[in-house]
């Protein structure tokens, strides 16, 4: 059972992976929208894996306005390695979308949401752990 992060400010898309990751995946998932609390448990090796939406709108670091985006490279350049996989989880999904999320936030791989292929998800997130 790995120990997944999960950066999420909706609710419902939250109790969505949580529930695909938990019940699917056997994971113990985390929930949270706090970048402190992210880089926090990024640094002291907490997680093997974050699971990171992009557009997050109430996430701050040190009293600053983060996006996904912004808090997956300061995860690479706070920890130890470059810290755990990130998965970039997001409603933007059109064509170039992935490429230019990827290059931006430095994170390993991309799930566009909605989530609705769960095997899709939970064997994306299998191969990053295995990684």
């Amino acid at each position: 059972m790995a120990r997944i992060l999960l950066v999420e400010d909706d609710p419902t898309n939250a109790r969505v992976a949580e529930r695909v990751l938990s019940r699917m995946g056997g994971h113990a998932v985390t929930v949270t929208e706090d970048g402190d609390d992210v880089l926090a448990r990024c640094v002291g090796h907490e997680v093997d894996l974050v699971v990171m939406d992009i557009s997050l709108a109430n996430t701050h670091v040190r009293g600053d306005p983060v996006d996904g985006a912004r808090l997956t490279r300061l995860i690479r350049k706070h920890c130890d390695g470059g810290g755990p996989p990130v998965l970039v989880l997001t409603a933007h999904a059109m064509r170039g979308d992935r490429g230019r999320l990827l290059d931006a936030s430095g994170a390993d791989d991309y799930i566009a949401k909605p989530i609705v292929a769960h095997h899709e998800f939970v064997d994306c997130v299998a191969r990053l752990l295995a990684a």
